[in-house]
């Protein structure tokens, strides 16, 4: 059986790569999908774009350039770039001189949710690929918290650390002694979803913990219903409450690769917690929530961090997983990734200058719609 800390993310899906508020106009951001490194700028319009983090012609990164209306020029050359990647300007380009290069790789790019997202794989797929519904996001009688952290592990180890709720003695010192008991779990080719019930018995628990699950200040015992769904390659929880008609809060969360191996990854999470009815306490009781979630959060990132060094200590995956649950997200991940593989593997661009590109290769080849041709606009004469 495959190690699946060796199947990477599969890139047919919509990732989110950056924070929107960080892309103000006229700014570019270098950000990264499993090794693969994009530049994202926004036009003057406020539209964004996101392109290949290389000039096609002395290979400096774009995310060192600037923006030129909805144009990116690199900082080196100031080649103009628009939002697909064509060239659009040489400036110091003669009739005389050389074909100039296509261009670089342009991604599909979608804003929402106050995350950037873009479309790593077969570009032809990102129209008919779901993209991430989010209903709760932007309702009136909620309020999200997002979350943007860089964590030194594989992505599957976040997958399982969600799911595994029998985990909550790492959490002892903020919700005291939390006892889970898996009701019911369902399996699909590309889902797993856990119904726990959570049993408050006893031990000093923070009071945000309350806030959070729409207890009151004081908190009381409580017999809580969480819902946790692995939806390759997204993960969601649902926390609703005793009596409740509906989630306290739920939590929407996707595990972006950064490097090439795929050993760390970016947590992207929203979450939507439910307002109180008492005007304005939401905003009071908002900096106790942002502390006690980033406690949890970072009690987790401590946790998982140390099985992926494990990991690399052992050269592979040497834990004896019992629960069914795990195992079975474990295959979930595992058929629905794709094979680690060196980036440079059947691609033949270090053949050197001249070279043709290898078949669907996307370092070589950028992506340009059929029958265009690069516009280069020469100077007079």
């Amino acid at each position: 059986m495959i190690d699946l800390r060796r199947v990477g993310a599969h890139p047919d899906f919509w990732y989110p790569v950056a924070v929107s508020r960080r892309l103000r106009p006229g700014r570019v951001v270098g950000t990264v999908f499993a090794g693969e490194r994009i530049a994202l700028y926004r036009g003057q319009s406020g539209t964004v774009y996101a392109l290949e983090d290389r000039c096609a012609h002395r290979q400096v990164p774009l995310s060192m350039g600037v923006v030129d209306g909805e144009t990116l020029r690199c900082c080196y050359h100031a080649w103009a770039y628009r939002g697909d990647g064509r060239i659009s300007q040489i400036p110091y380009l003669s009739k005389g001189d050389g074909r100039p290069p296509r261009g670089v790789r342009g991604y599909p790019v979608r804003e929402a949710y106050g995350l950037v997202f873009v479309f790593p794989g077969d570009p032809d797929k990102a129209v008919t690929t779901a993209f991430p519904e989010l209903p709760a996001f932007g309702s009136p009688k909620r309020k999200t918290m997002s979350f943007s952290r860089t964590v030194r592990c594989h992505y599957s180890f976040m997958h399982e650390n969600l799911l595994d709720m029998n985990h909550q003695f790492l959490h002892r010192g903020v919700v005291g002694k939390l006892r889970p008991e898996l009701l019911e779990y369902r399996t699909s080719a590309r889902s797993v979803e856990a119904r726990y019930l959570f049993t408050h018995a006893g031990g000093k628990r923070n009071r945000s913990a309350g806030l959070l699950a729409a207890e009151g200040i004081g908190g009381r015992d409580s017999r809580d219903v969480m819902t946790i769904r692995t939806e390759y390659p997204y993960q969601t929880l649902d926390l609703v409450p005793e009596n409740a008609e509906g989630p306290a809060f739920s939590l929407w969360a996707a595990y972006v690769p950064e490097d090439a191996e795929q050993r760390t990854c970016h947590a992207y999470g929203l979450l939507m917690i439910e307002k109180p009815g008492i005007p304005g306490a939401i905003h009071l009781a908002w900096p106790f929530i942002r502390r006690f979630t980033e406690r949890v959060f970072a009690e987790d990132r401590m946790a998982v961090e140390a099985e992926q060094r494990a990991w690399e200590e052992q050269g592979e995956d040497l834990n004896h997983e019992v629960f069914p649950l795990i195992l079975d997200v474990r295959e979930v991940l595992r058929t629905n990734g794709v094979p680690l593989k060196s980036r440079a593997a059947g691609c033949d661009s270090a053949a050197g200058e001249g070279s043709a590109p290898a078949s669907g290769c996307r370092a070589c080849e950028p992506v340009v719609p059929a029958g265009a041709e690069p516009s280069i606009e020469l100077p007079d004469g």
